[in-house]
């Protein structure tokens, strides 16, 4: 990717639409607009200000393509920090290709995967982690991952990472100055001050490693596993919560023979909901594989849904569900385990008593009737840890930040470890060095074309 040249991409979707925005940007992008566009006020579009539009018309050659809005920003004060010009054409596919094939013929390149953002970036209109959000965002499919992003893409805690690193690298210059002065036995750095550092971003690094854990799995919808012996309403379930008729139900035991996943948003927050094969012994080969991959995503999932049939719970049923689940919550401890007890409509309050003394956990809902359905969803949003989002704390959903705080957690660790042992100076340096390099690595002070590269190759064209 080269600085000094002008891009263009289109930056709508493809396809048919009212309209379809291209987008240029570089040292030539407004003259190489202007030579093509005719403002119907007759200004010459090179002494227009920046942020300003301009209706005219697209030529090529002699030929007039389309009417269209010229909009220009002059850097440094676009996204870009460059000069840029968005045409808004009409949104037939053919003009766009013959806009796109005009400005290719006149000079221009056309854009690789995130270009305009990574110019955004080069000329430090965002830091890195603020690049990234902008991907997420525009990925972005529900509100708590909309959230996360736009609080990155504002800044959100790399700013003060940013700062942190300032503060560590102010206290590594002072303890790299005592070196020169080791024959004399002076000390530049306040060892108490620098300690207080310390612990000021082991526990900021500690908090934004713990919050990876929601981050993520809101970034990616929240697996929520419904598992449980055959037939007892692990597929109505399922239908009934996405409203639709998604896993077929039959009264014949081992029907569900593979995972069905599908999405749906509650509250604001993605949930991916996974029916999975009943749970029992079987001497069916394809059924064991679906027991087993039913397993494999009970270990995937973040809440595990263990769904019996209520009307079967009684005597020695009723305390094999009890082992069952407490088999669950042994074998998963740090996963939530919602105990369902389905078919509540059929039954008493005599029922419901006893299976509440022997699983008081139990919530009780009617799959196939919708009874209890509402209360259920209100207890999977109250599963998520969702008080960071409304209280607008920082919250990590990206797995590369979350391994580069890992790291620079480990480095501070050992400056604090070397410190109390009394380690030379120039051996705390090494592990300064080592924090900073991997605070930087998140908003982009340190960087390789390499990473950059895997970064933006999974943005879109036109962004």
């Amino acid at each position: 990717m080269l600085e000094n040249d002008t891009i263009i991409a289109l930056a709508t979707p493809p396809g048919t639409g009212a309209i379809a925005v291209m987008r240029l940007s570089g040292p030539g992008a407004i003259a190489l607009a202007a030579s093509h566009f005719r403002a119907a006020s007759g200004k010459p579009l090179e002494s227009c200000p920046g942020h300003t539009v301009h209706l005219g018309h697209l030529y090529f050659g002699e030929r007039m393509l389309d009417e269209v809005l010229a909009t220009v920003f002059r850097g440094p004060r676009s996204y870009t920090g460059e000069d840029v010009v968005e045409i808004s054409c009409h949104g037939s596919p053919f003009i766009q290709q013959a806009v796109l094939n005009g400005f290719l013929d006149a000079g221009c390149r056309m854009a690789q995967a995130g270009e305009f953002t990574l110019r955004a970036f080069l000329h430090g209109k965002m830091d890195l982690s603020q690049a990234e959000a902008v991907a997420d965002l525009i990925a972005s499919e529900n509100q708590a991952s909309h959230q996360i992003a736009l609080q990155q893409m504002r800044g959100g805690y790399s700013s003060r990472i940013k700062e942190l690193r300032d503060q560590l690298i102010h206290f590594a210059s002072l303890i790299t100055l005592e070196l020169d002065f080791s024959g004399e036995d002076v000390e530049f750095a306040d060892r108490g001050a620098f300690t207080a550092l310390l612990d000021e971003i082991s526990d900021l690094l500690k908090k934004l490693i713990d919050s990876f854990a929601t981050g993520n799995a809101i970034k990616k919808g929240i697996p929520v596993a419904i598992a449980g012996q055959p037939n007892v309403g692990k597929s109505t379930l399922l239908n009934t919560l996405l409203e639709e008729e998604r896993a077929i139900v039959s009264d014949i035991a081992g029907t569900t023979r593979d995972a069905i996943e599908d999405d749906m948003v509650l509250g604001g927050i993605g949930f991916r909901f996974i029916d999975t094969a009943g749970i029992r012994q079987t001497e069916d080969q394809i059924e064991s594989i679906g027991i087993r991959k039913t397993y494999e995503k009970l270990g995937q999932a973040r809440i595990i849904a263990y769904m019996t049939d209520g009307t079967l719970l009684e005597g020695s049923a009723l305390e094999a569900a009890r082992k069952e689940a407490d088999a669950l919550l042994a074998q998963y401890p740090e996963k939530p385990v919602l105990v369902l007890a389905n078919k509540a409509d059929q039954l008493t309050k005599a029922q419901r008593e006893q299976i509440t003394a022997t699983l008081p956990e139990a919530h009780f809902l009617s799959a196939r009737d919708g009874e209890g359905v509402e209360a259920l969803k209100e207890r999977l949003l109250g599963l998520v840890s969702t008080g960071a989002l409304q209280a607008n704390d920082p919250v990590v959903s990206n797995s590369r930040h979350y391994q580069a705080l890992g790291q620079a957690l480990q480095a501070v660790d050992h400056i604090k470890e070397g410190m109390a042992a009394g380690v030379p100076s120039d051996l705390v340096s090494v592990d300064i060095n080592e924090a900073l390099f991997h605070l930087g690595a998140i908003t982009g002070e340190i960087t390789t074309d390499d990473l950059l590269g895997n970064i933006f190759a999974n943005f879109c064209i036109g962004k």
